[in-house]
């Protein structure tokens, strides 16, 4: 748990500035900020707007996934809807019905789009602005609803409505028949009565413009404060580079993986890491950044035994599964034993996409096994591994056609 906290806490500064939180926080807009590559797809950052909007505290949302405030009611499509344009890494907007921390529901229009890195295009974090819905106007002859009064077309009081209820006294038909449709709910801290009951909600154009104006004041502040660190971002992919990169649903998909181990490219030039688990980078002290991009030999040392490195290479190239007995080190320069299986990955048209390389300190080796021996632990690793990356490409495969 404190090694997940340690790469929540490091995810916005690891690409942009130690003053970007401040600067999030003076947006006045509901919105939260998620980091794909991070098991479970958690929320890094959490405006105030949206903290009071939903009524939770911020140490009850950073580190959670967007799915603890939905509820019974919320469209089961819609989500799907949002989870495939995570896996297409492209931005989505549609109404959404959610819930606040006290089981109150409230519909929402629901605009994300992804951060992109502007040098080799990978998906950095996902911004989610979330614009509450208020009431649709409810004709009855010539009236209309706001802010809780419903007015005639000439803007007079017909009748006043708080918190779902109709004054009595009032007898005329239609009012009663109003006061029987309208379920208002209190404001919230402004002059807009939400919608929160089960048929959907319709945003309007001004709906849809704020959410986009957020959207571009949070990628705004994002990009300006990306440009000290020299890991530049961007609202749209302006590089080719990453190709060979890992999509954000297959990065998700390892993320739930537990295991020690690593994703490396064949088809890169030497063969870089593209994907590192959490248990990997706890393993071995090195951070997220200081892994991808880069081959697996940093983990050697003077020590390292080179026929066993030799035995390694002779394994890929013929396209097999070994599994090695080999001195490594650590970020901090201490060594450890390392029960090393390295496994081809097979995409869904059955051609090796991936080496996995599966990494377990001997010392440790019972640690989390639920009483399976190292070695199936590792086999069941492996097989995570390929299950997760045959169903992306069958995913893109049929995203594409």
């Amino acid at each position: 748990m404190e090694s997940q906290l340690g790469l929540i806490e490091q995810s916005l500064n690891s690409s942009y500035s130690i003053w970007v939180r401040e600067a999030l926080d003076e947006i006045p807009d509901n919105f939260t900020i998620t980091d794909p590559c991070i098991c479970g797809h958690p929320i890094v950052f959490a405006s105030r707007g949206f903290l009071k909007m939903t009524g939770y505290s911020k140490s009850e949302v950073i580190g959670k996934n967007g799915r603890v405030f939905q509820g019974p009611k919320t469209c089961r499509r819609s989500v799907m809807e949002v989870r495939e344009a995570v896996r297409e890494e492209r931005a989505i907007q549609l109404n959404l019905l959610n819930y606040r921390k006290d089981g109150r529901p409230f519909w929402m229009l629901f605009h994300m789009c992804p951060v992109f890195s502007k040098e080799d295009g990978r998906v950095i974090n996902f911004i989610a602005v979330q614009v509450p819905l208020s009431r649709k106007s409810r004709r009855s002859g010539s009236g209309f609803c706001r802010n809780g009064v419903i007015l005639s077309e000439e803007g007079s009081m017909i009748n006043d409505v708080v918190y779902g209820s109709c004054r009595r006294e009032v007898r005329s038909d239609s009012l009663l028949e109003l006061g029987r449709v309208l379920a208002l709910d209190s404001a919230l801290d402004s002059d807009v009565t939400e919608l929160e009951i089960e048929e959907p909600c319709e945003a309007s154009d001004l709906d849809k413009s704020r959410a986009a104006s957020a959207i571009n004041r949070v990628l705004s502040v994002l990009t300006h404060y990306s440009e000290s660190t020299g890991r530049l971002v961007c609202g749209k992919r302006c590089s080719l580079s990453a190709v060979g990169l890992l999509s954000s649903s297959l990065t998700i998909s390892l993320g739930r993986i537990k295991q020690s181990f690593v994703l490396t490219d064949p088809h890169l030039p030497d063969m870089p890491i593209v994907y590192a688990s959490d248990a990997f980078l706890k393993l071995t002290g090195y951070s997220r950044q200081e892994v991808l991009g880069h081959n697996c030999r940093f983990l050697n040392g003077e020590d390292t035994d080179s026929s066993t490195l030799y035995q390694i290479e002779e394994s890929i190239q013929m396209e097999q599964a070994c599994t090695v007995r080999i001195l490594n080190y650590r970020k901090d320069k201490s060594s450890f034993w390392n029960s090393l299986h390295i496994s081809p990955v097979r995409n869904a048209s059955g051609k090796i996409a991936y080496f996995v390389g599966v990494h377990m300190e001997e010392s440790c080796n019972d640690q989390g096994g639920r009483g399976l021996s190292p070695e199936m632990r590792q086999l069941s690793t492996v097989g995570a591994v390929k299950i997760a990356v045959r169903s992306s490409s069958m995913g893109a495969g049929s995203s594409k056609s």
